[in-house]
């Protein structure tokens, strides 16, 4: 069984680029998005492999600011930013193998 990523809101998340350094990943879904859940299927398995940095999720209908901010298009989208700066943004989640490698320790 593939692990639940955590929901995160946009408070707690804001407050985590304050933390110095790490890098960390966070999804944009929406509830009612069916990519969306096939996307949180994927991370789920590459979560439950090891080796990734953590990766949370948020609905990004209670993030409007962040979304605005990182200039989110569209769901899902997978964010990966390092104390609050963008480093990586992506749409096309293809495969359990590309989440592995840009999930990357």
């Amino acid at each position: 069984m593939a692990m639940a990523l955590q929901e995160i809101s946009a408070k707690e998340l804001r407050g985590r680029w304050e933390q110095a350094g790490s890098r960390e990943a966070v999804l944009f879904y929406t509830p009612l998005c069916g990519t969306c859940k096939l996307a949180e299927r994927m991370l789920g398995i590459v979560l439950e492999a090891g080796g990734t940095i953590p990766v949370s999720k948020i609905n990004i209908n209670y993030a409007p600011g962040l979304a605005q901010d990182w200039e989110v298009s569209s769901v899902p989208a997978l964010i990966i930013f390092q104390a609050g700066f963008l480093v990586q943004k992506q749409y096309a989640l293809h495969s359990v193998v590309d989440l592995q490698r840009w999930l990357k320790l």
